[in-house]
């Protein structure tokens, strides 16, 4: 019951915002949040005890085995909690948006649709029945849809109707593959939906791995991987600061979590059978989000970029099949959340002032606006994985876990992580440094108000905090991680010893 009080929460408060207007519905609409927060936060702590204890399964399309199905485990504990902390960051965020020249819609338009996001999100990431959890999957595209096309800036259209169709694509070929998961079950005398069910199904290989490649599929667009990742950039520039912090913060992560929830609970010797190509797919994905990255000239594209090649290391993790590389993953999921959440808003910060996103518009911004400064240095420290940073943690987990397996690949990953240093200190250097132009003088002199300061602290807060004590975090992931690989039936690889060697 808590779970489903959980998710419908902020839908709830959707309806309930959507008919309010003005400071009203902004102020009714951050209850909604904060409560679901609380919600949230409580949920998971208790689910860290006994999640078996929360889980809710309850027939509901019984002709075809779906259920109702609910549960939070390890892992989606995490990006609940990532996800009910963001909608909050960002409604602080964004609580101006309404008096934007450039903005169609109104602030009761914003705060619904993303409490909306909200909801939908939470049921993806509790979803224990496939098919609720492609329902929830492909719900979650109307109020992005409508948040980057009534909300967004120059060439918002477009990029919303981009962003759809790259989803919808994906969502369909999901849909193929799951009547395909539904033949099989059938086939086997167990008709079921539920993922549980599924992963214990027998196929034949042929079967298993063309099953397999439709779902991935879809994650890898949601993810994104090179090649399927396009409608990012675009999305990034043309979307509001606070939309893209829930797009790529939250929405996103659906694609690195339905590969561990879905495609190696159900498909694990099709992951060890793929696993060769997607982790050359993922080097070339972080390499090439890093290099974009470096010749960006728009900011928002640039931290659009920079997320392409963290999920490129992430996805990485995950394939390489070991216990400390999954928790690595995990716990970027998580990170990366944070971080690239700091970043997209202090950016917006800037864009907001200066009425530009161009790299070469800025200059000599910390003489006038320290703090601004000094919080874009930390979002993007944290960005390149600094050591006492977070998402130093998480890649440094990923290095340690996949070198068992793949070593040469493993090594190549290093040179994004230096490319990754190249391209936020170059954006910092071009950005803060220098000599204050007219333009910056003009209209970046005033420094972060205290609303803007109190939008951005709790990340870096939060990204500070789990670099230097990692350990409670980490804990409750390697038992996820753990549990994955169990019922995958894979196990770590073994450490071999040099003749004489203790």
């Amino acid at each position: 019951m808590l779970l489903t009080i959980l998710a419908l929460l902020p839908i709830f408060g959707a309806v309930i915002v959507a008919s309010l207007r003005g400071d009203v519905a902004k102020l009714v609409g951050m209850g909604f949040a904060l409560t679901t927060l609380v919600v949230g936060v409580t949920t998971a702590i208790l689910s860290f005890g006994n999640a078996t204890a929360l889980a809710i399964s309850v027939p509901w399309i019984r002709p075809i085995g779906a259920y109702y199905a609910l549960d939070m485990m390890p892992m989606d504990a995490m990006l609940v909690i990532l996800t009910v902390i963001l909608v909050p960051v960002v409604f602080l965020a964004e609580w101006h948006i309404d008096r934007r020249d450039d903005i169609r819609g109104t602030a009761s338009g914003f705060f619904s649709l993303a409490l909306l996001m909200e909801g939908l999100a939470l049921i993806v990431f509790l979803a224990g029945d496939l098919l609720l959890f492609y329902l929830a999957f492909e719900a979650t595209l109307i109020p992005i849809y409508f948040m980057i096309g009534r909300f967004g800036g120059v060439g918002r259209e477009r990029a919303a109707m981009k962003f759809l169709l790259f989803s919808l694509a994906g969502g369909l070929v999901l849909l193929v593959g799951l009547a395909g998961l539904y033949a099989v079950s059938v086939q086997a005398g167990t008709p079921s939906l539920l993922i549980g069910d599924l992963g214990g199904l027998e196929m034949a290989p042929a079967t298993a791995n063309w099953l397999f490649v439709a779902v991935f599929f879809a994650f890898a667009v949601k993810a994104p991987l090179v090649g399927l990742h396009s409608w990012l950039p675009d999305t990034a520039a043309a979307a509001t600061p606070g939309t893209s912090t829930l797009l790529v913060g939250v929405l996103d992560k659906i694609g690195t979590f339905g590969i561990i929830k879905i495609c190696l609970v159900i498909f694990p010797e099709s992951m060890q059978w793929a696993a060769p190509v997607v982790l050359v797919w993922a080097i070339v994905s972080m390499l090439f989000g890093a290099l974009m990255a470096i010749n960006a000239t728009d900011m928002l594209r640039l931290v659009s970029y920079t997320s392409i090649s963290h999920f490129g290391f992430m996805v990485f993790g995950i394939f390489a099949l070991t216990t400390q590389s999954m928790t690595g993953s995990i716990f970027y999921m998580l990170n990366h959340g944070f971080s690239t959440a700091a970043l997209f808003l202090v950016v917006g910060f800037l864009v907001v002032r200066r009425g530009s996103a161009d790299i070469h518009a800025f200059g000599g911004v910390q003489k006038v606006a320290p703090v601004l400064a000094g919080y874009f240095l930390l979002a993007g420290l944290s960005a390149l994985a600094l050591p006492g940073m977070s998402s130093f943690v998480s890649e440094f987990l990923v290095m340690a876990g996949s070198w068992q397996r793949y070593p040469v690949q493993t090594a190549c990953l290093v040179i994004g992580m230096v490319l990754a240093a190249t391209y936020v200190l170059r954006m910092y250097k071009t950005t803060m440094t220098g000599p204050v132009t007219e333009p910056v003088q003009e209209q970046v002199s005033h420094d972060l108000s205290l609303r803007e300061k109190a939008a951005v602290f709790p990340l870096i807060v939060l990204l500070l905090a789990l670099g230097f004590f990692p350990k409670p975090a980490l804990q409750i992931i390697d038992e996820a991680s753990t549990g994955f690989l169990s019922v995958a039936g894979i196990t770590d690889p073994t450490p071999q010893l040099k003749e004489g060697g203790r």
